[in-house]
């Protein structure tokens, strides 16, 4: 258990850590020579990250880190940890291969695999290789028993106990086949979706422009598809989403929605566009960027009856009252610790491979 209290201890530290450097990063007004030390390397980490991935902006970068400092408490990793049984548990070798759509989109797999006393061995994401090495510096700080517990692989992974991968559903497919040895978590594309019945209010809809724009739709969590009932005007939904309009001014995002706009026109498709949005009807889940499909439905039972065949391709359903595990308007990029992507518990999957 000492190992298991070390960690923890590290990972409480490093969300101090997070926090005081949000606030100071939010500050304009807070001089550098009242800061911390390590606050300049933490500045640097980022510029370096949205120089390596444009889609990295300060803005975006500074929401996922103030997202995990306020889920990295003493009291939060408690009772998130008191769910299980940590007793007896033999370290084993981790490999994570991660994704890069999103900023430390793979950290959760990161904490739940250090946190149960496991080595982790890992292997970046091209389009996400700055931040979490940074990060793990300050964990190796706090608590130098990590020295030999993080590993950094660019090449092949070697040895490893048990492996957590993401990727497409191609790469999922080979992974599955590469790795059919070895215990393994092994997760593929997912989308988020919204279900709007003609009743939200502004904030509800400004709320939704969050789960919608935030890190420009790229993560699995991001909603890429609203349902919407037979006649629905879409005036209210673009007059709350206007505060959003910066977006386009990132040149990346831009020449996506323009790529976008002149293939769609070019097929005569009918859009509805606000300036800087495409809404296109379309029976598919993921849209692309500066693009957000809608669909009409008729009935809410058999809208659930689909979505329920569809669970398998679904992170997030927006609602109010429709599931019993919907997400609230504007919280799909705010998950709990016990917010596990797929569905899969990888805290218990950990346990349950170490015990063995």
């Amino acid at each position: 258990m000492a190992r298991h209290h070390s960690r923890l201890q590290a990972f409480v530290k490093l969300g101090d850590f997070l926090r005081e450097y949000c606030e100071y990063a939010n500050d304009s007004l807070k001089k550098m020579d009242n800061a911390h030390p390590l606050f300049a390397k933490m500045d640097e980490s980022i510029i370096k990250a949205g120089h390596a991935n444009g889609w990295f902006t300060k803005e975006h970068v500074l929401f996922a880190l103030e997202q995990w400092g306020n889920l990295l408490t003493k009291e939060g990793l408690a009772i998130w940890l008191s769910n299980y049984e940590l007793e007896g548990v033999k370290s084993k070798d981790v490999a994570i291969i991660m994704a890069g759509n999103i900023p430390l989109v793979g950290f959760h797999d990161f904490l739940s695999a250090l946190i149960t006393g496991n080595n982790v061995i890992v292997k970046l994401s091209s389009n996400d290789k700055v931040l979490l090495p940074f990060i793990a510096e300050l964990l190796q700080e706090y608590d130098p028993g990590l020295q030999n517990g993080i590993r950094f692989q660019e090449e092949r992974l070697g040895e490893f106990d048990v492996i957590i991968a993401t990727g497409s559903n191609n790469t999922a497919r080979y992974f599955d086949y590469y790795f059919k040895g070895k215990p393994r978590i092994i997760r593929r594309n997912r989308v988020s979706i919204a279900v709007l019945n003609g009743k939200e209010t502004p904030g509800m809809l400004r709320a939704l422009g969050e789960d919608i724009f935030r890190f420009f739709g790229l993560g699995c969590r991001s909603v890429s598809k609203i349902f919407v009932p037979e006649g629905y005007s879409f005036d209210a939904f673009f007059e709350a989403i206007y505060d959003f309009r910066g977006m386009i001014d990132l040149v990346k995002y831009a020449n996506n929605y323009d790529y976008n706009k002149a293939v769609y026109l070019m097929s005569e498709y009918k859009l509805l566009d606000n300036g800087f949005l495409l809404l296109k009807e379309d029976e598919g889940y993921g849209s692309p960027i500066g693009t957000l499909f809608y669909e009409h439905y008729g009935s809410e039972e058999d809208l659930k009856k689909r979505l329920k065949k569809d669970a398998d391709s679904l992170q997030c359903i927006v609602s109010q009252g429709l599931t019993r595990n919907e997400v609230p308007f504007g919280q799909t990029q705010c998950p709990a610790l016990t917010d596990y992507a797929d569905g899969v518990d990888t805290v218990e999957f950990l346990l349950k491979t170490s015990h063995n």
